[in-house]
């Protein structure tokens, strides 16, 4: 049932808003700007595998400020969750040469305190011009209505919104890192394999 539904999500992929999430990855190595992966949860364990795919394989500089646990949890004791993610932003100097990309299942709602930490990191973004882009779910919340370019996960089977997000955050973040536009180095076993 799982395998069946994960075909029927990526027939219903939203190809033209990856195709513009590639070009603002695209657009922000020519600009030498950064990109900045937040996401909460199993999303934060997904942002520390797309930090190492846009380092590696797409030469853009980017972080992740849950790969930092002595910061994160620093400013969660000392601050409050809600700002942990745009303090962090604050002290990288967020610009508009760089890129806010959102892992998350919900995409952030303020009217009901679900993760206040990127709803605020998304308002910096705006407010400092930073372009945004996001993988999500359901409906994506607050990424969906302010980012450039989102794609929202189809829901195809209510019980299962979580499991196929997260699985499909590897699913885009590799289609984007293989994206023509934003692969800059071959990956190694695709290199080892003699013509």
């Amino acid at each position: 049932m799982f395998l069946e539904e994960a075909a029927a999500i990526c027939a219903r992929i939203d190809r033209a808003a990856a195709e513009r999430m590639a070009e603002i990855l695209a657009d922000c190595r020519a600009a030498e700007g950064r990109v900045f992966v937040l996401g909460v949860g199993g999303s934060a364990a997904s942002a520390s595998h797309l930090v190492n795919d846009l380092r590696k394989i797409a030469s853009l500089e980017t972080y992740a400020p849950t790969d930092n646990v002595a910061e994160l949890t620093a400013r969660t004791n000392d601050e409050g969750w809600a700002t942990t993610f745009s303090a962090w932003l604050k002290g990288s100097r967020l610009d508009t040469r760089d890129v806010v990309f959102i892992l998350s299942v919900g995409g952030g709602d303020a009217e009901r305190n679900i993760s206040p930490n990127l709803v605020k990191a998304l308002e910096l973004a705006r407010e400092v011009g930073s372009k945004i882009i996001g993988v999500v779910g359901r409906d994506g919340g607050y990424t969906a209505k302010v980012a450039d370019a989102c794609v929202i996960i189809p829901v195809v089977a209510s019980e299962r919104i979580t499991p196929h997000t997260e699985s499909f955050h590897s699913v885009i973040g590799h289609l984007l890192v293989s994206h023509p536009k934003v692969q800059a180095a071959t990956t190694k076993w695709e290199s080892a394999v003699k013509k």
